[in-house]
Order: structure tokens, then sequence, then C-alpha cells
């Protein structure tokens, strides 16, 4: 069974850094597209960041410029370095391929970013 397993996460002052981690099992993150999804409280679950196998990244207008997803194909894992966060960027953060798939979802990393 596959397994994704995020960490990371935890309370940051606006303006402030986190480093998210991904480490998969049973896949091998440099043969698929990996991306980071989030969900806020009432929100739905939104991709933020993609890598393709190719190495080449995407991200969503609302984090580009401040967020760098990279993976590390020895570690078979896969980061989200966030900077200049926001209060917005406050959610559950989870891994998973691109497109995703149900059975992949792990237990995510809680980001909150406040004063």
């Amino acid at each position: 069974q596959v397994q994704l397993v995020e960490s990371g996460g935890g309370l940051v002052q606006p303006g402030g850094s986190l480093r998210l981690s991904c480490a998969a099992s049973r896949i091998l993150v440099r043969f698929l597209a990996m991306g980071w999804y989030r969900q806020a409280p009432g929100n739905q679950r939104e991709l933020v960041a993609t890598i393709f196998s190719g190495g080449s990244t995407k991200y969503a207008d609302s984090v580009k410029g401040r967020f760098t997803i990279s993976r590390d194909s020895a570690k078979n894992t896969v980061y989200l370095q966030m900077n200049s966060l926001k209060p917005e960027d406050t959610a559950d953060y989870y891994c998973n391929s691109v497109p995703y798939r149900e059975d992949y979802w792990g237990q995510g990393t809680q980001v909150t970013v406040s004063s």
C-alpha cells in the first residue's frame, strides 16, 4: 500500500518560513508528477505546487514566487519550501500525485500563520 507521510508543519509568524516534507513508500516520486495540496477550514482542497517527472514545476498564482517545490530522488521525498508566509496560507497541507489518487492521501501536516 502506498504511503505518503507529510511533516514539517507548525505555527509561524507572518513573513516566516517553513519547509514541508513528504516521504513516499511503494511509489517512486521521480517517475510521477507530484503535488502539494492544501485545505483551509471551510474551503475545498486546492493544488498549490506541482513537480513533474522531468523536473519542471508549476505553482498556483497565490503562492508563486513564495513557495518552491522540489524532490530528492535518493530519499524518495518531495519538499515544499514556503517563504513569506501569510495568514491566508493557514491550512492542512498534503502531498499526492497529480492528478491525485484517493488512496494516496496521507494524514497531512498543519500550517498556521499567525502573530
